[in-house]
């Protein structure tokens, strides 16, 4: 096999995006539109990939990292213009380049494989990635002779009214025999509708020279979709949203409503879970086997395992172990530890805390900054007060205590294994082995107190 090489353009600021965010950094289902182009790329095993950066060069750089060379191109002034930026790095290489744009998210390493190899088959200097667009306004067509042979592509601005009327088109994606690329680059000018230097151009100078000039004709024209607005981001996270459910549901995962669960392309899901409908799982989410999780829940990068029930809940970069369950309503903040058999009930938050072994914690509670045991219980509507509004304390639960409804703990509190606090108290102490902890005012019933209101007196009130 020939070296490979790949260039990727990610310069353009993306002014119909309306936004301060660089266009090639726009997510789609969790990544960025040219990182789900680089992770291609790296699939089809390239010697080296370039990155032409321009407009958000440092936040692009940042976000790809060693992942690809770079370099700048200070002025955008056309596609040629941007390759030609490569050549300090690439110009004396020997093989076959291919040159994406980085805001097409849905290009495949099936396709860019497919298209090396009708290059590589072929004695063509180059060969364009085309597909049949149902509305080909805006792109740039692709000229055949009566064989079938490519003569030339023409930009939309530059078309006549016949070669408005094709219907084949650029997908802006090319495999090159690398110098001939270079060479034919530094003749490229700016004499069109644009003043631009056109990558396309150097087809023609090519065909001039009397090189061959090939095509590949995708079948999936939404696959070659570019990003330009705002609208075609939201059908790009649609469409690459339908691949990455649907993948879930070739490997064993059952969706109840694909068509409104979101999943980042970094999640992991187990077979024979189930994700019902208005479930958001994002970032670097594991989820186990025989999970349910139920509507309304949102997932970031946590890990759940296996059998665990998640119903209409939010978890944070937190882990739950296998056969626990949380919720309704319940959150679990950052650095949160659910251990195996645990109960998490419903409107239940915790954070940065640990709930051993089959602990519950039934509901209307939080819990922060703490390490509660194995076979502890947790009552409604305790609160652990772990914050002084100048630093956070830690409290410690042994195994197999119990704490009452209603009751503060002012942390840092230590409660031995199998002590209890009596409900409605505010524990500020330790706690010893098998004690139990009162802290509240005795009761105190005043008789009679119903006669000293006016509607005492009032015998339809008594």
């Amino acid at each position: 096999m020939n070296n490979r090489y790949v260039i990727i353009l990610a310069a353009g600021k993306g002014t119909r995006m309306k936004s301060k965010l660089y266009k090639v950094l726009h997510e789609v289902c969790g990544k960025s539109m040219v990182e789900h182009v680089v992770d291609q790329a790296e699939a089809v095993e390239p010697k080296q990939i370039v990155a032409i950066v321009g407009h958000g060069a440092a936040a692009v750089e940042e976000k790809l990292g060693e992942r690809v060379s770079f370099a700048r191109q200070a002025e955008q002034l056309g596609t040629g213009h941007a390759v030609l930026q490569a050549s300090a790095l690439l110009e004396q290489e020997q093989g076959s380049t291919l040159v994406i744009n980085g805001d097409t998210p849905l290009l495949t390493a099936a396709t860019f494989e497919q298209l090396f190899a009708a290059h590589d088959a072929s004695d063509a200097k180059a060969t364009v990635l085309t597909a049949v667009a149902p509305d080909p306004t805006g792109y740039g067509r692709v000229i055949r002779d009566a064989a079938g042979n490519v003569l030339k592509i023409v930009e939309q601005k530059d078309a006549d009214e016949q070669e408005q009327a094709v219907q084949e088109i650029n997908t802006g994606v090319f495999v090159f025999d690398n110098q001939a690329l270079f060479k034919a680059l530094h003749q490229v000018t700016n004499d069109n509708a644009q003043g631009e230097y056109y990558l396309t151009d150097v087809m023609e100078i090519l065909r001039g020279q009397g090189e061959s000039i090939g095509a590949y004709q995708t079948a999936d024209f939404d696959e070659t979709m570019g990003v330009n607005d705002r609208v075609a981001l939201a059908r790009a996270n649609q469409l690459m949203q339908a691949r990455i459910n649907r993948a879930h549901m070739m490997n064993g995962v059952t969706f109840v409503d694909p068509a409104n669960t979101y999943i980042d392309s970094t999640v992991q899901i187990g077979s024979d879970t189930v994700i019902e409908g208005g479930v958001v799982l994002k970032g670097r989410t594991v989820i186990g086997s025989d999970c349910q999780i139920q509507s309304g829940s949102r997932i970031v990068d946590s890990t759940i395992g296996n059998h665990v029930v998640v119903t209409s809940s939010t978890i944070e970069e937190s882990i739950m172990h296998d056969h626990t369950d949380i919720g309704p309503n319940s959150h679990l903040r950052p650095e949160s530890e659910i251990k195996s058999g645990a109960h998490i009930g419903n409107f239940v938050e915790v954070k940065k805390a640990v709930i051993g072994e089959r602990s519950k914690v039934g509901h209307l509670t939080y819990v922060g900054d703490a390490t509660i045991g194995k076979d502890v219980n947790v009552g409604c509507g305790v609160v652990f007060v772990n914050y002084d509004g100048v630093q956070k304390f830690h409290s410690t639960i042994g195994d197999k205590s119990f704490i009452g409804s209603n009751s503060n703990i002012i942390s840092p509190v230590v409660m031995e294994p199998n002590s209890f606090v009596a409900a409605g108290s505010t524990i500020t102490k330790d706690v010893p082995r098998h004690a139990m902890a009162i802290a509240r005012s005795r009761q105190e019933n005043k008789l009679d107190f119903w006669k000293r209101l006016p509607l005492g007196h009032d015998k339809n009130w008594n």
